[in-house]
């Protein structure tokens, strides 16, 4: 049985990150998307979720994203240093110190997310009465993302990044979206025991899916149909791209 309690959600927005390639001072998460920052696409969506609280954790430029979120209901939480979206969630452990259920984690770069397409997601997480789910996209040309590798039976086994990552998981067109719903019972304690053998010397949130495999929990996948939706901005061009996805949407 899933552990979740009354079915209650709280979001987790990591949204710590510089954005080196967007070339410019701004943090990443404050770049406009249709007049907006980006991260304000993301709290419209999780606010739409219903959640008890939403987290946000903030590294570059914190006191700047603060600034422009001030009496908007978030709970802020500073990750200092950036050690990877694991040490990120680890940061953020307090603020979830008296939560019992669905941890909705999102990523402040990812504007583009529909309310239909987390609604279909968490209705998975609970009818299967998952542990941990995570959200996937199949993608074309899927370099640069982490890629899931699953086995002969299509269940979890862990996501490689594409850094550490062999030429056949290279091949894997399924990919991390960095989204998940994890039970609360089960995701701080596992980030906290969470290494760091990889290429970045990062705590990466992506192997909390081996410890749950390794363990034998109940864990799932959930392919989202429309890949823009999970769209991260990394770059004047994404932005720019997403702007079009976005024009087009409102037609």
């Amino acid at each position: 049985m899933r552990q979740g309690e009354d079915e209650k959600i709280a979001v987790l927005i990591l949204a710590a990150g510089k954005g080196t390639r967007m070339k410019s001072d701004l943090p990443k998460v404050l770049h406009p998307l249709a007049g907006r920052p980006l991260l304000a696409h993301v709290v419209d969506v999780a606010r739409e979720m219903g959640p008890e609280r939403i987290v946000a954790v903030v590294g570059h430029g914190g006191s700047d994203v603060r600034a422009a979120f001030a009496g908007q209901g978030l709970i802020f939480v500073e990750q200092t240093p950036q050690l990877g979206t694991g040490h990120a969630v680890l940061a953020a452990q307090e603020a979830f110190s008296d939560f019992r259920g669905s941890v909705l984690i999102l990523c402040g770069d990812v504007p583009l997310l529909t309310s239909e397409t987390l609604r279909q997601f968490i209705a998975l997480h609970r009818q299967r009465q998952m542990l941990l789910t995570l959200l996937t996209a199949k993608l074309d040309h899927p370099g640069g993302y982490g890629r899931v590798v699953k086995d002969e039976n299509n269940s979890l086994i862990r996501i490689v990044e594409e850094k550490d990552a062999t030429p056949e998981e290279k091949a894997i067109q399924e990919i991390n979206t960095g989204l998940y719903c994890v039970e609360s019972s089960f995701l701080f304690e596992a980030v906290a025991s969470i290494g760091q053998s990889n290429a970045q010397r990062e705590y990466y949130l992506t192997d909390i899916i081996a410890i749950g495999r390794q363990r034998g929990l109940p864990m799932s996948s959930f392919l989202a149909v429309d890949p823009d939706a999970i769209m991260g901005i990394n770059s004047p061009d994404d932005l720019r791209r997403a702007e079009m996805i976005l024009a087009a949407r409102a037609r």
